[in-house]
């Protein structure tokens, strides 16, 4: 058998060679983020869902090698009395596949089920199917479904533990078969790849699409430094058109040729170095924020698979916030909800939110559709509290398009979001030294917390990691707040 590549190798490929030969020559270089390890786990326990839930199925072990789970599946599928096989392992022409469920369909034929933790299919799942079905229909199998079992974001769990229901699947047995086609083109350019030279191959949107390179860090360290002031500043991918043009510095784009107000804005913040600020019109925009003023944030989890009754897939579900509950100016009350506990966090989340949020006066979130959804959330799975939940969710204003508006530093580099805007009002606020620096630390930090075995000097040192960061979202926003209307930070 010639060995060398699998499933996700020819994925690799089809989005760069360069990634595939890496992959094979060069694994020390790989560098993955927290998210991606988070994303990966999601996906063991959402396979091991969706093979729970098909009765009968016989797991191919890859111990200890990949060519004795071959033979295994072999005696597998040649045996009537198995109805499934977990794992398949099948090759041809030095392609081995794992194939996450096989199900016969009558005495000769079987479905195929490549199990993904999406809500949809999407256009990379096709050639991952394709590359089954090949080495499949090559290995004598016969095939009624090639399908992407996903997760079906309508799926409410009733029942702790109980996924019956939880997966979608669309069918992609007659799409792929053009690029079952293609296949042996495909095996032979990448095992070419992987006999030569590293492809050179400068980076690009494809490092991204359909899926954040291992290799990235690296491949940019190889390639010339951007301008300290890249056009890529400009937001909203406005410097797409002046990398076509060959720009690749914003110092060298005519502000003439600026169509749209905020990137001349950008530009012009940029190139001076000073600030653009209008604190009429912060004032004018926030006139309106009745007392008392509370400044509103939440943390939330999202499983894949939905650990609580009531939830759905990647449901966002508030384990945490802090309110900065302002009775009248620069005179603050500090109220704040953690739970650490492993259970569903929602109602007492929501009984805390009604006891400690004042029923008047504005809630204030940077991009509160995000907070405004919680709150609905919470009022339609608690109706006896939905209509105080409600009306917090009616009283949502929002910081982030009055920042937006009305301020933009160099340093925040295209960016609003408040991770970005705060070290350019106050720098002494910011998340560096804190453990806990953005939500997915938070939600790293909260699974770290109620995973099993987990110390109580621990957990402790967990929950004042998230009080620190959560509480620093809520005065970040005061004192930005503060800055945009009267230009004074922390101290005013």
């Amino acid at each position: 058998m010639r060995a060398g590549l699998s499933k996700s190798k020819i994925a690799a490929f089809e989005q760069c060679p360069k990634r595939l030969w890496l992959q094979k020559h060069r694994p020390d270089l790989v560098e993955f983020d927290d998210g991606a390890k988070a994303r990966f786990a999601a996906g063991h326990l959402v396979g091991a869902a969706a093979c729970d839930l098909v009765p009968g199925g016989v797991m191919v072990d890859a111990e200890p090698d990949l060519a004795s789970a071959e033979r295994r599946t072999r005696e597998l599928l040649a045996d009537p009395a198995v109805p499934a096989i977990f794992e398949a392992t099948l090759s041809h022409d030095g392609v081995l596949v794992r194939i996450d469920i096989l199900e016969r369909d009558g005495d000769r034929s079987w479905r195929l089920a490549e199990v993904k933790s999406t809500t949809k299919q999407k256009p990379a799942h096709t050639g991952d199917v394709a590359t089954q079905v090949w080495v499949a229909a090559a290995s004598g199998l016969e095939l009624t479904s090639a399908t992407i079992r996903h997760l079906d974001n309508g799926f409410v769990l009733e029942r702790e533990g109980d996924y019956a229901g939880a997966f979608a699947e669309t069918d992609l047995l007659e799409a792929a078969k053009s690029v079952v086609a293609t296949r042996p083109e495909t095996v032979a350019a990448a095992r070419a790849t992987l006999e030569g030279p590293e492809p050179a191959r400068t980076t690009g949107p494809h490092c991204l699409d359909p899926y954040e390179c291992e290799f990235l860090a690296y491949c940019r360290g190889k390639e010339p430094p951007e301008p300290e002031w890249p056009v890529s500043v400009l937001p909203g991918g406005g410097g797409k058109r002046w990398l076509e043009a060959g720009i690749s510095d914003l110092f060298q784009v005519d502000p003439d040729l600026l169509t749209s107000a905020i990137h001349a804005r950008v530009h012009a913040a940029t190139v001076t170095g000073e600030p653009f600020h209008d604190r009429t019109e912060a004032a004018r925009l926030m006139a309106g924020w009745d007392y008392p003023r509370t400044w509103l944030d939440f943390e939330t989890i999202a499983f894949a698979l939905p650990r609580w009754v009531g939830t759905r897939p990647y449901e966002p579900v508030p384990f945490q916030f802090s309110a900065h509950v302002e009775r009248r100016e620069g005179e603050y009350e500090h109220v704040e909800f953690l739970s650490l506990d492993g259970h569903d966090p929602r109602r007492k989340c929501a009984e805390a939110l009604v006891e400690g949020i004042p029923d008047s006066g504005a809630i204030i979130a940077y991009y509160a559709s995000f907070e405004r959804a919680r709150l609905m959330d919470l009022a339609n799975a608690f109706p006896d509290l939905a209509e105080p939940l409600q009306a917090m969710a009616d009283r949502l204003v929002d910081l982030l398009p009055v920042t937006r508006a009305t301020w933009y530093h160099r340093d925040q580099r295209g960016s609003w979001s408040i991770k970005a805007v705060l070290p350019t009002v106050a720098p002494e606020l910011g998340y560096a030294g804190l453990e806990v620096k953005d939500g997915g630390d938070a939600q790293a930090a909260y699974v770290e917390a109620i995973s099993e075995g987990a110390d109580e000097k621990r957990i402790a040192a967990i929950a004042a990691a998230l009080r620190t960061y959560c509480g620093r979202d809520t005065e970040a926003m005061i004192t930005l707040a503060r800055h945009l209307v009267t230009g004074v930070s922390q101290g005013g």
